[in-house]
């Protein structure tokens, strides 16, 4: 039976790759000389790091431009809120997502439901299975799913016949 399965996942090469461009460039900016500017990598949590507000957005924005040269969806970051360091220093946590979380599982499944196509979908772990008698039934999910969710970078994966 034809398959494939939707997962929402970040090249954590790219990422890396991205992050080292970042930090290069933020240490051979002229407005960041002699600043702390930088950003930190652990696992899937990257960790920005600057003086003031205004040069910790500006951090920011120069990590989502490598991002976007690099190809990696910038719909995976997460920010979360500045917090205060030693002094005026700044430090931002920024999560990178990976998997489908439960309540986009639950959406996606629902809208394959609703869509009427002889196809059904199950929740495994944190990707979701699509299965359907003909291949051309598959592809229009994905047509579907390619519409209906933008808010969330989704990757259609194992497609078998």
């Amino acid at each position: 039976m034809p398959s494939f399965d939707i997962v929402s996942e970040a090249s954590l090469v790219e990422v890396r790759n991205a992050l080292d461009q970042a930090n290069k460039e933020i240490a051979n900016r002229f407005d960041f000389k002699g600043s702390d500017a930088r950003i930190e990598q652990k696992e899937r949590e990257l960790t920005a790091y600057a003086d003031d507000e205004f040069k910790l957005g500006q951090v920011r924005d120069v990590l989502l431009a490598k991002f976007a040269k690099r190809g990696v969806d910038v719909r995976f970051l997460e920010h979360g809120d500045p917090q205060k360091i030693s002094g005026d220093k700044l430090k931002q946590p920024i999560t990178i997502r990976h998997g489908v979380s439960g309540d986009l599982a639950k959406r996606i499944v629902r809208l394959v439901k609703d869509s009427k196509l002889k196809v059904q979908a199950s929740i495994q772990g944190d990707t979701v299975r699509v299965t359907g008698a003909k291949r051309d039934d598959l592809q229009a999910a994905i047509a579907l799913l390619r519409k209906e969710v933008t808010d969330v970078p989704l990757g259609y994966e194992n497609f078998r016949d």
